[in-house]
C-alpha cells in the first residue's frame, strides 16, 4: 500500500499565471496616481467674483423687494451714486489719503520695533525670559482706550495717532516674529554649526528663511489692525481721513454715504491683502 494518494484536482492550488503573461503585462500597465501634491493651493479667481456678485445681487434683492429700508440698508446701486458722488467731488481721495499716510507710518514704526524686539526674543534667552511676560502683560490692553493718553503725550494731531496705531501693531508683530523664530527646526542649526557655519550666516542662511512665512502671516494680521485702529482714531479726533467720514455720514444719517465709507475701507484691506500676497508670492518662491 502506497505511503500517500495523489491529491484530487479539486484540492490542488491554482496555478499561477506566468510571470510575462498577459495578467502580468495589464497590471505593470495600470498608471498609479500622483500622490505627491503636498497640498498645492490652486488658484480659483473666480470663486471669489461669484460669492461677492451672489452677495450683491442678494443684497439688492431684499431692498428692491421692500424688505429692509433704504435708510437702515440702502440697496447697492445707492452706495455705488454715494461713492460716485465721493469721486466727483474729490473728498475720496483727500480722505483716503489721510487715511493711508496714517496707516503707513503707523504700521512700519510698529513693524520695525515689533521685529527687532522679536528677533531678540527668539535668539536670545535673555530677551525671551525678559519680553515674554512683558508682551504678556501690555497685548491684551485695548490700543485705542489709550488714545487719551497719547493725545496728552504728543498732542491732538498726527503723532498721537502714529502712536496709536504703532502701539496697537507692535505687539501682534512681536509674537509673530518670536513664534517664527521659535519654530524654525532645531536640527538644521545644529547641522550648520556643525560644519562651522559662522553665527551670522546660521541667521541669514537658515532662520530668516525659516520664519519668513510665519512672520508674513502676521503681517496680514498686523495690517488689519492697522485700518481697525486708523478708523477708530480718526473718529475720535480727526478733521479728514475715512473714519471721520464714515462718523460725520452716521452723524448725518446718511447711511448711503456711511455704507459707501465701509465699502472703502474694505476695499482698502482688499488691496492691502494683495500686496501681501504678491510679497509672499516674490519672498516665498523657493517653497
Amino acid at each position: 500500500m502506497p505511503d500517500s494518494l495523489p491529491a484530487s484536482p479539486s484540492a490542488m492550488p491554482p496555478a499561477r499565471p506566468p510571470a510575462g503573461g498577459a495578467a502580468g503585462r495589464t497590471v505593470a500597465a495600470q498608471p498609479v496616481r500622483f500622490r505627491g501634491g503636498g497640498f498645492t493651493v490652486k488658484r480659483h479667481g473666480w470663486a471669489a467674483l461669484a460669492a461677492f456678485a451672489a452677495l450683491l445681487a442678494v443684497w439688492e434683492g431684499v431692498s428692491r423687494l421692500g424688505l429692509a429700508s433704504p435708510l437702515f440698508l440702502p440697496p447697492p446701486s445707492a452706495v455705488g451714486r454715494a461713492l460716485a458722488g465721493m469721486v466727483a467731488d474729490g473728498s475720496l481721495w483727500l480722505n483716503l489719503k489721510a487715511s493711508l499716510a496714517r496707516i503707513a507710518v503707523g504700521w512700519v514704526l510698529g513693524t520695525l520695533g515689533g521685529m527687532l524686539v522679536g528677533f531678540a526674543m527668539g535668539i536670545f534667552s535673555t530677551a525671551r525670559a525678559v519680553g515674554v511676560p512683558l508682551v504678556s502683560a501690555f497685548f491684551p490692553i485695548p490700543k485705542i482706550a489709550l488714545l487719551p493718553l497719547f493725545i496728552l503725550w504728543f498732542g491732538i494731531g498726527e503723532p498721537s495717532k502714529f502712536a496709536t496705531i504703532g502701539f496697537g501693531v507692535f505687539f501682534p508683530t512681536v509674537i509673530a516674529t518670536y513664534s517664527a523664530i521659535d519654530s524654525v527646526p532645531r536640527n538644521l542649526i545644529r547641522m550648520a554649526q556643525s560644519f562651522g557655519l559662522p553665527w551670522g550666516a546660521i541667521l541669514r542662511s537658515i532662520v530668516l528663511p525659516g520664519a519668513l512665512p510665519g512672520i508674513l502671516a502676521g503681517f496680514r494680521i498686523t495690517a488689519s489692525i492697522a485700518l481697525i485702529l486708523v478708523v477708530a482714531a480718526e473718529m475720535i479726533g480727526a478733521e479728514y481721513g475715512i473714519g471721520a467720514f464714515v462718523l460725520m455720514a452716521g452723524n448725518l444719517m446718511q447711511t448711503d454715504t456711511l455704507l459707501a465709507g465701509v465699502l472703502v475701507l474694505s476695499l482698502m484691506g482688499l488691496a492691502i491683502g494683495t500686496v501681501l500676497s504678491l510679497l509672499e508670492r516674490r519672498l516665498l518662491n523657493w517653497r
